[in-house]
């Protein structure tokens, strides 16, 4: 009964979050094709214009997070010290390093060594290789986690190093990921305003030009705020669907 009352729960909260983004693709749509008259849903037009770029920004940069935080977390938990210092270095400056210093170091410095970079590439390589980071500590935390018996036990099945943190370990360590994972997400979510500073045509970028033509700051930037909510609380409920999944997967 419990594992069947989790199942209900998780295709509830995959539902609610369907449901969440057609109506937020239509409610967009309806509002680009025919600008709305009253106050301050007549700024809504103009601000979403940047919407496909922030959409792009957090599907690159949560894509390149999660494959740099598996890779650089599974090796910070390597017994090899060469592995562990490379990235134990890497981890360590891109966490101690602003991650809008870093956008600009990849599309304004990267130039001087021969390497150019569009400012959507350089947007999400500065946003996943920063997160990726944060999620790298994840990873490692929570591999070590793992109960040193369940280790033993894979062990003792002679069970290659490979197949051991393919079968027993990633298996067990995602569930403890998951929450600290969507954290980060929204994190990253809410970084790509940012991107505006590199000449990015996202939705902070197009109320700030707006600003400067119409005035109208409280507005504007109420609506920004209320645009950002809403792009991030399908994301919360998407991992919260996934935690429940997980769950009765186990």
């Amino acid at each position: 009964m419990q594992n069947q009352s989790t199942w209900v729960k998780a295709r509830n909260y995959f539902f609610w979050v369907i449901g969440l983004l057609m109506i937020g693709i239509a409610i967009g749509v309806g509002l680009i094709v025919k600008a709305p008259e009253l106050a301050p849903f007549d700024l809504l037009p103009a601000i979403l214009r940047g919407l496909g770029v922030t959409i792009q920004l957090t599907v690159g940069g949560a894509a390149l997070a999660l494959v740099v935080a598996l890779i650089a977390g599974i090796a910070r938990s390597s017994h090899n010290r060469v592995v562990q210092t490379v990235t134990g270095v890497y981890v360590e400056v891109f966490r101690g390093t602003s991650v809008l210093v870093q956008m600009f170091w990849f599309f304004f410095v990267l130039p001087f060594f021969g390497i150019t970079l569009t400012p959507l590439q350089a947007g999400i390589l500065a946003l996943g290789l920063n997160v990726g980071a944060y999620g790298a500590e994840v990873v490692r935390g929570a591999i070590q986690a793992i109960d040193r018996g369940q280790i033993e036990a894979s062990i003792a099945l002679n069970m290659s190093p490979w197949l051991r943190m393919r079968r027993v370990i990633i298996p067990q360590a995602t569930t403890r990921m998951l929450p600290p994972f969507g954290n980060l997400l929204i994190e990253l979510l809410k970084a790509t305003s940012l991107a505006s500073l590199i000449t990015l045509s996202d939705i902070t970028f197009q109320a700030s030009t707006l600003r400067q033509t119409v005035g109208r700051i409280p507005e504007i930037f109420g609506v920004l705020l209320v645009i950002y909510f809403l792009l991030a609380y399908p994301l919360t409920l998407g991992v919260r669907w996934l935690e429940s999944r997980r769950q009765w997967a186990a």
